[in-house]
């Protein structure tokens, strides 16, 4: 099976304007305009037996949240969706309309299809945001020197899955699963102050890696300052492995970012105002890839960093 990364590589030399930034982001910048398509799939990002209203919500949620790591604020979206089960179908139009008025984002439009009987579905969704003032940062861009940052808590997601598979746990931590929330306030406020952002999608350690690679700088995560959720002993078990397991799970949709040393009050009095908090964990250093650190202690990293597509 071809893997994302070949797939986008394959793609790269047909992006040839500036607002495609290389195919190295998750959304293109154009004519003052923030635009990202993102899909869900059944049996990838959702499980058959989520909610339809669950569904809905996630998948405008993790296409705004690519709006929040560019700092945009969120105007409109066009679905893409499979016709199927009447009654999962409705639901799934109310969720969405739930979601659009909860975010104040316009729907524009869309295209529906009918598939084969018993096929998975795919919905997917094209937002488009305003810009912000000064520019919409980019994956690229961390120097060496610059800290780096994440949002909330890393992991939360990753438990939820487990607990919507049948594990025991709480229901905030399914919610975070079936529920993300994006980072859109803080995204805007955050945007003058960066040197790089990103959504955290696939899993913190690929995501850092990714954003090591189109800065062309090496990224050290200090293991012990990622910030995870409390139940995750409750849930996961305890140890290095269960919290490496929730650096790699993905679906957090929190917010990865470099600024410079002396922003840092201004960094935590944004997160102040938006009620989300951030943590530092790590820092930009000269050099390429990713850097796993604990009490002085270099980590081998695992295997898996995270979640790719297409790759077994």
């Amino acid at each position: 099976m071809t893997d994302e990364a070949s797939f986008i590589a394959a793609l790269r030399a047909h992006a040839r304007t500036a607002a495609a930034r290389g195919l190295a982001d998750d959304a293109a910048s154009f004519r003052r305009l923030v635009i990202t398509h993102d899909a869900l799939a059944e049996g990838v990002h959702y499980l058959p037996d989520d909610p339809p209203e669950d569904v809905a919500w996630k998948l405008v949620a993790v296409n705004l949240s690519d709006l929040a790591a560019k700092g945009a604020r969120p105007l409109a979206v066009l679905t893409g969706h499979c016709l199927g089960d009447p009654a999962w179908d409705f639901a799934f139009a109310r969720g969405l309309g739930a979601a659009l008025r909860s975010f104040d984002v316009a729907l524009l439009g869309g295209d529906a299809v009918a598939l084969p009987p018993g096929a998975p579905r795919v919905l997917s969704l094209t937002a488009i945001g305003e810009e912000p003032p000064g520019g919409a940062p980019a994956r690229a861009g961390a120097v060496a020197g610059d800290r780096l940052w994440v949002s909330g808590t890393i992991g939360d997601a990753g438990l939820g899955l487990r607990i919507a598979r049948g594990a025991a746990g709480p229901a905030a931590l399914l919610g975070r699963y079936r529920r993300p929330t994006p980072r859109v306030a803080l995204g805007r406020a955050l945007a003058p102050l960066v040197s790089a952002m990103m959504d955290v999608s696939d899993g913190l350690l690929i995501d850092a890696d990714r954003l090591a690679a189109a800065s062309r700088m090496r990224l050290r995560v200090d293991f012990a300052a990622v910030p995870l959720p409390p139940e995750l002993r409750e849930v996961a078990g305890e140890g290095r492995g269960a919290r490496l397991d929730a650096l790699s799970a993905g679906d957090d949709y929190e917010l990865l970012f470099t600024a410079p040393a002396e922003v840092e009050p201004f960094v935590r009095a944004s997160a102040r105002d938006a009620g989300v908090p951030v943590a530092l964990i790590g820092a930009v250093e000269e050099g390429i890839g990713l850097r796993l650190v604990e009490s002085g202690e270099e980590l081998a990293l695992p295997r898996r960093l995270g979640y790719l597509h297409g790759a077994g």
